[in-house]
């Protein structure tokens, strides 16, 4: 069965995978005058696959006008530049992460994880930087088809945002959740404070929504506030 290149979740709304079915997501969120938001853009080589699926939706890049990163990791960051340079658009990151995405370099690691304390030793963890024009803040609410909420789930990395399209109720979750054999915590070894992250995941159980969108894993469409609160109280 050939892998669709955009999954539509409401109207105006679609899930752009860029690496394999569902593996690492992009999103791609349309506004009544054509304009288009890309949430997050892969890895360094994603920009092809975000291309194929503007296509699909009927767009191209010159239809985008904004770039929304949920966090500067560069399996979300590493495409960024080239979008950028691609579609002429500004990126936004919150302010946090925002120092990070201009040097192209992740956040340090946990160091109360082991893993993340031998990773840290190594190389890695670069992309292309890209230029910030946009520092969010939580509580923003971006001009997106009627409203993008920026919610600051920090922990993964310090300026980690999930992002509410309030009129589709569709939940981007960013990092804060996976979706990957079951509602998950993200790996432990590539956060900065892993326990920060499970103390602030713990809003988007109490916020509205009927879809839950990860960027690791597909989505949610039934009973998805149910289920990401289960997950989360489970593990209180």
């Amino acid at each position: 069965m050939a892998r669709s290149a955009a999954i539509p979740l409401a109207p105006g709304v679609w899930r752009i995978p860029t690496a394999g079915h569902a593996f690492i997501n992009s999103y791609a969120l349309a506004d009544d005058d054509g304009s288009v938001t890309l949430v997050d853009c892969g890895v360094k080589r994603a920009p092809a696959r975000i291309v194929r699926g503007l296509a699909a939706i009927g767009r191209t890049p010159a239809d985008v006008t904004r770039i929304v990163l949920t966090h500067a990791h560069p399996d979300h960051a590493g495409g960024a530049a080239e979008v950028a340079r691609r579609t002429g658009a500004p990126v936004a990151v919150h302010a946090a992460d925002a120092g990070y995405a201009e040097a192209g370099q992740a956040p340090p690691r946990d160091p109360a994880v082991t893993g993340a304390r031998l990773f840290a030793r190594l190389p890695g963890g670069r992309f292309p930087a890209v230029e910030v024009a946009q520092p969010l803040a939580d509580g923003d609410v971006l001009p997106v088809g009627g409203g993008l909420r920026v919610v600051h789930t920090p922990g993964h990395s310090p300026g980690h945002v999930s992002l509410l399209h309030e009129p589709t109720r569709v939940l981007i979750t960013g990092d804060a959740l996976f979706n990957v054999a079951g509602v998950r915590w993200p790996v432990k070894l590539f956060c900065t404070d892993f326990r920060m992250t499970q103390r602030t995941a713990h809003v988007l159980g109490e916020l509205d929504y009927d879809v839950a969108a990860f960027t690791h894993g597909p989505e949610i469409t039934d009973n998805a506030r149910e289920r990401v609160r289960a997950f989360l109280t489970r593990l209180r």
